[in-house]
């Protein structure tokens, strides 16, 4: 009932998804690549000190969020970001326990599952592919 009363906005909703899911993940890239948001314990791309992982990290990150929020070969950013949120939760929490709450895994899995569904739907019809493009990708 619910589903079919939000049917006519359905782009609309998917839209604020997207941008959503884009911009808090740029968040993090900026966290990392410029030292934003008091970077990573104090470090940045820009200031120094992070490992080489993480600076490739902060730069998908940068790059991918700002590409899904846009709207810009989304299905692409929203691949490559979803196999860098596996890596990192592989990486750097599974180690620590089995459980993604204790690990602190589950923002990255979250990601993850974002990212699937924004690979899956693509950039949807408010898009700059489709401004562009006049073609999603």
């Amino acid at each position: 009932m619910i589903a079919e009363k939000l049917k006519p906005f359905q782009g609309h909703l998917y839209l604020i998804f997207r941008v959503f899911v884009g911009l808090l993940f740029l968040q993090h890239g900026l966290q990392k690549v410029l030292g934003s948001f008091g970077g990573v314990n104090g470090a940045s791309l820009a200031g120094g000190g992070l490992p080489p992982l993480m600076v490739l990290a902060g730069l998908i990150e940068f790059a991918a969020g700002l590409a899904v929020a846009l709207g810009l070969l989304t299905r692409l950013a929203a691949a490559v970001a979803g196999v860098e949120m596996l890596v990192a939760y592989f990486q750097v929490h599974a180690p620590l326990g089995i459980i993604p709450l204790q690990n602190q895994g589950e923002l990255a899995l979250l990601y993850f599952a974002a990212f699937v569904a924004l690979t899956a739907y693509g950039s949807g019809r408010f898009s700059l592919d489709k401004v562009l493009l006049k073609k999603e990708l």
